[in-house]
């Protein structure tokens, strides 16, 4: 009778992909309702809009590589995918723009490395790298402004779609402008923090409802390393550096960005604790993910300070996925029984 060898672990955990990638996407529903409830209808069309875009994509890369769809489909890391990205998009996007990001980051950034669990670069910010990069005008002017910073009500359903499909840029005037972080960094060059708050971009508000979207997301982030989807090591490591480089060289708020702006506007908390934890891209040992969270809180600080673009989340986790292979080979941890961990490559690979 012929035995049947199967490689260990032969224990099986609750989790599945499909239910990680699940509580993931249904731990950003907190902050998809409050950009909705304080900026308007675009995110919500745009993250509709990547979702769908993502799942027929991966359907039709799937089709051409003759893989079963069902089976592929089901794991939810193209609805992730897409997800993130209309997150991640200016809500008065144009909406070719959020096809471009999404097929781009499933089929270029993700398919054609082989599929989930082979990527070395994060998907969705792969996606939003390229446009962020190849159309600049539309991604830095699509921003809408909350109801706090235009002391209005927001666009409505019917108007955002307008904007959004066919361009009417006339409906979008009064309703978009700057982020709080692009405007202070342009502004302050020019004048002082309290000369800044007094412009009409800022109606008086430094984060201008970002901060509610920002603690959407830490609730969210909360949630999942409560229920041991991430773990605390990248988020923690990230906004440590980040608040450290802040105070340490950025401290005067005549100068530079204030340290509330750095965790309460932008995409800090959704790249803290829903991008820099991605677990094929990220590092992965315990000590690497300190070194790798505190390398993007660092570039993140650096690139929004002296680079060229307000947010910097994108660009500054994938520059740590470029060294997230050489971290992890020189942080492993000392295998049980050993006196000394084997750190390095190989000497067959130097």
């Amino acid at each position: 009778m012929g035995l049947l060898t199967l490689s260990s672990p032969h224990t099986h955990g609750p989790n599945s992909t499909s239910k990680v990638m699940a509580t993931v996407i249904l731990a950003t529903l907190p902050g998809l309702a409050v950009i909705t409830a304080l900026f308007g209808w675009g995110t919500f069309i745009n993250v509709l809009l990547a979702s769908a875009t993502a799942v027929a994509s991966e359907a039709a890369i799937l089709s051409i590589r003759k893989r079963p769809l069902a089976f592929f489909l089901k794991d939810n890391t193209a609805l992730l995918t897409g997800v993130l990205i209309g997150l991640a998009l200016p809500p008065f996007a144009p909406f070719w723009i959020t096809l471009v990001a999404t097929a781009f980051a499933i089929v270029f950034a993700k398919q054609l490395y082989g599929g989930m669990g082979n990527n070395p670069f994060n998907p969705a910010m792969v996606g939003y790298a390229l446009v962020l990069v190849s159309f600049p005008v539309q991604m830095t002017t699509s921003w809408a402004l909350s109801t706090q910073m235009s002391g209005q009500a927001t666009l409505g359903f019917a108007d955002t779609l307008q904007v959004i499909f066919a361009g009417s840029a006339s409906l979008a005037d009064g309703f978009s402008g700057a982020t709080p972080l692009d405007a202070y960094k342009h502004l302050i060059a020019k004048g002082t923090a309290d000369s800044v708050l007094a412009e009409a971009t800022f109606n008086g508000w430094l984060n201008g409802g970002w901060e509610w979207v920002n603690l959407a997301f830490l609730a969210g982030g909360l949630v999942l390393i409560w229920r041991r989807i991430i773990s605390w090591h990248i988020p923690l490591a990230m906004l440590v550096s980040l608040s450290l480089c802040s105070l340490m060289l950025g401290w005067d708020e005549d100068m530079y960005t204030p340290l509330s702006l750095h965790l309460l506007s932008g995409a800090t908390m959704l790249g803290a604790f829903f991008i820099a934890t991605d677990p094929v891209s990220a590092s992965t040992t315990p000590r690497g993910k300190l070194i790798y969270g505190a390398g993007i809180g660092i570039l993140l600080y650096v690139i929004r300070t002296w680079g060229a673009y307000p947010d910097a989340v994108a660009f500054a986790v994938l520059l740590m996925n470029f060294a997230a292979p050489f971290i992890d080979a020189y942080t492993q941890p000392r295998t049980y029984g050993h006196a000394k961990a084997k750190r390095g490559l190989p000497p067959k690979q130097r």
